[in-house]
């Protein structure tokens, strides 16, 4: 079993949401609901699996149900229908003071408006979920300056949010999250409001915490680049309908309909796309004869970084695995295929 399992989730906005559930169930999508019921779906019988340690990256426009679902998680809102539970623990049996402890204990969030407490400073800010679990201030600080020097804040402890910038209010609220040492992540379009350049240090920020940390982070996004660069899976929603779930490669090379399509066609493909995913796999017995004296380059490499050497020898390449052991062939002619489509 997964560590996050979603089963089945229906969320019908309305003061009668049980009627409208029944057209739901029985196939009436989200306009023909609307217009029979004045109910509105919010989520249309979503199931995810989430395993413990990864990026898990939920992505669709607007009015696609991606806030909406991570809601659900925290239990901000509860569900029409279907069951939510964390390590086997069916968090919505839980009641108000198990809810709270759960929480304060096992969630951390990162909010897109940061979220910060205007009259407390930096160390204050990122203390503060230490503080509601009643630590005592010398651990809570202590604690605190482990996670501002983390983040690239040292020396800011004493200032307030209005005197940071963007990029800095936002790792303040990603230092927060992580004092509290939480089983899980939820960010809810937590880079969004960011200018680009701060954006993508960000993104490679917390690239960089997870190798180290390996913390479960349900991540809600509108961009398809960002779900592509930090995501190990992605689920893409669409008026509230699960569409498809698989690896950044899988998206971008087996898009499940149009939809998902269109939202792949502008991908940089080099930053996306690995060797693993493209390559012609060999079998054990024909691997020494088939790659004897070919440059080697590794499973996980992105195609951005295999071009160079690619250009430069102008033959087909042995993949490796991360025991060195040759798996496939690459060419210079799968590769453009690949960045072509």
């Amino acid at each position: 079993m997964s560590y996050i399992e979603i089963r089945n989730i229906f969320k019908i906005f309305g003061p009668d949401p049980k009627s409208a559930l029944e057209l739901a169930k029985g196939g009436a999508d989200k306009d023909e609901i609307l217009s029979k019921t004045g109910h509105t779906v919010g989520l249309h019988d979503v199931s995810l699996s989430i395993e413990q340690g990864e990026t898990f990256v939920v992505m669709g426009l607007s009015g696609s149900g991606k806030s909406t679902l991570i809601r659900h998680l925290n239990r901000l809102i509860d569900p029409t229908a279907g069951s939510i539970s964390f390590g086997g623990e069916d968090i919505l049996a839980m009641d108000i003071p198990a809810l709270n402890a759960f929480r304060r204990k096992r969630l951390g969030m990162v909010f897109q408006r940061f979220g910060l407490l205007p009259h407390r400073n930096v160390m204050d800010n990122v203390a503060y979920g230490l503080e509601i679990q009643g630590t005592a201030r010398k651990d809570r600080e202590a604690a605190a300056s482990k996670w501002i020097e983390r983040v690239g804040l040292a020396g800011y402890e004493t200032k307030f949010p209005d005197q940071l910038s963007g990029g800095m209010q936002q790792r303040v609220g990603l230092a927060r999250a992580l004092a509290t040492d939480p089983e899980v992540l939820l960010m809810d379009e937590a880079f969004s409001a960011l200018d680009p350049l701060i954006r993508s240090d960000m993104q490679d920020e917390l690239m960089k915490l997870q190798a180290e940390l390996h913390k479960t982070i349900v991540f809600i996004t509108h961009d398809l680049d960002e779900a592509l660069k930090i995501g190990d899976r992605i689920a893409i929603l669409k008026d509230g309908k699960l569409v498809q779930v698989g690896r950044p490669e899988e998206i971008v090379l087996k898009p499940a309909n149009d939809y998902v399509q269109a939202f792949t066609h502008d991908v940089n493909r080099s930053r996306v796309l690995r060797a693993k995913s493209i390559m012609a796999p060999i079998s054990e017995t024909d691997s020494a004869a088939t790659t004897r004296d070919l440059p080697t380059i590794q499973a996980n490499a992105l195609l951005r970084d295999i071009l160079p050497i690619a250009l430069a020898n102008g033959t087909a390449m042995t993949v490796l695995d991360t025991n060195d052991t040759p798996i496939g062939t690459l060419s210079p002619q799968q590769i453009v295929d690949a960045l072509n489509g």
